[in-house]
């Protein structure tokens, strides 16, 4: 277990590394091809909008799958979870360099999504094995600078493999990718791992370990916390292109900058939030990074209710965005907490919940009138609703911690 007193170690270091590019599988599968769209569709002879129904098939299958991972993992262990899900993952990308229809390229994406989904729910329960308190959240931080910086960089490394071949290679990227990512975990994570599968008596059903984290009553409100705030910045992201391209009419050179300036702020978010853990817990941290967020969605709200220009418009995105860079380290390590032994179970909760609520709601707010007001209505919201998870956690909590004390 690493102690959170301690400073970094060299064994460390590479084991937030490797951790960071595992978990990078996760936005690479998702934006890396994003670039490729008018030429897949083209290939294929469909359109454009068809090729996006394979994002949508990938957000809800690797929720589906998080939740059979996830039980298996605290079942069965780690090791064979992790790895099985990268070699489904890899032999998925290699099916999908062949795809000649559109029913193929939604299919193999499903197998993709399947085993994607299975490596990423590995990583939460991986940091719980080995961390808890302040050295996890540190630890979530760290690795979480990936998931910060990969959905920045991955449309531009797609253009770049465009120039190399045809959209092929992409999806040859991510296979090879998986492949090459075992060895290092082999040799920096997997190798004396803490977590053992559970023998005898103690092995419970996957329906009991599921119901033993949903009857944690204390945790529950983070599952609803993390949606909201996740599905928040899911309904910008959806709605990015029109914001700034149409909206505020900038060019699509521009559109790059201003949507990059939101990534920034997470990068630097997500650094003060680990630098602070020195001195305050996490979850006060998670309650000033939400309170940050309601105060950028409240300027937000004025600034369009003003119909300001994209000059005031930006900065209060970027707070209301950039908060989720302490936010989401905090929030897992508060949430994970709760589960010593299930932390498997309790990640693959987690997970789907989140993935599904924001591929559902990003995908309804798509049938909203298509004004900045309505994305902006859209996004407070689901950050009114997070506020509230956020006092439910407090008083709750408090409760508890007042019962504990007498």
């Amino acid at each position: 277990m690493i102690n959170a007193s301690e400073p970094p170690s060299p064994s460390y270091k590479a084991l937030t590394f490797v951790l960071a590019l595992t978990l990078a599988i996760g936005p690479l599968a998702l934006d890396l091809y994003l670039p490729a769209f008018p030429a897949i569709a083209a290939d294929l002879n469909v359109g454009t909008d068809d090729i996006g129904l394979s994002v949508s098939f990938y957000v809800f299958t690797m929720a589906l799958s998080q939740l059979i991972g996830g039980a298996l993992s605290d079942r069965l262990g780690r090791k064979p979870i992790l790895t099985g899900g990268l070699i489904l993952f890899a032999l998925a990308s290699f099916a999908l360099t062949q795809v000649s229809t559109l029913n193929s390229l939604l299919g193999f994406r499903v197998l993709q999504a399947f085993g994607g989904g299975w490596v990423l729910v590995s990583i939460p329960a991986l940091v719980r094995d080995r961390t808890s308190g302040k050295a996890a959240a540190r630890l979530f931080s760290m690795v979480g600078l990936i998931m910060i910086i990969a959905p920045a960089m991955a449309p531009t490394l797609g253009s770049f493999l465009l120039q190399l071949g045809s959209w092929h290679l992409l999806f040859l990227f991510l296979g090879v990718y998986a492949l090459l990512i075992m060895p290092l975990l082999f040799r920096f994570v997997l190798q004396g791992n803490p977590h053992r599968p559970a023998e005898g008596h103690d092995r419970a059903s996957l329906w009991q370990q599921y119901r033993s984290v949903l009857s944690t009553r204390l945790a529950l409100p983070f599952i609803g916390w993390q949606s909201c705030c996740f599905t928040t910045m899911m309904i910008f992201i959806t709605h990015s292109s029109f914001i700034y391209q149409q909206h505020f009419d900038q060019t699509e050179e521009a559109f790059a900058l201003l949507f990059g300036a939101n990534i920034v702020i997470m990068m630097v978010c997500n650094l003060t939030s680990r630098w602070l853990l020195n001195w305050v817990s996490s979850r006060f941290l998670l309650r000033c990074a939400t309170g940050l967020q309601g105060m950028g969605i409240l300027a937000l709200s004025i600034t369009v209710w003003q119909e300001g220009p994209v000059m005031a418009f930006l900065p209060c995105m970027m707070i209301t965005i950039g908060a989720m860079g302490a936010i989401t380290p905090n929030l897992q390590a508060s949430y994970l907490e709760f589960f010593p032994k299930n932390s498997g179970t309790a990640a693959a909760i987690m997970g789907a919940v989140q993935f599904s609520i924001a591929g559902l709601l990003s995908g309804l707010s798509t049938m909203l009138p298509q004004t900045l007001s309505a994305v902006i209505a859209a996004m407070s919201i689901c950050v009114a609703v997070a506020w509230g998870f956020m006092l439910l956690e407090y008083r709750i909590g408090g409760a508890a911690r007042r019962s504990a004390s007498h």
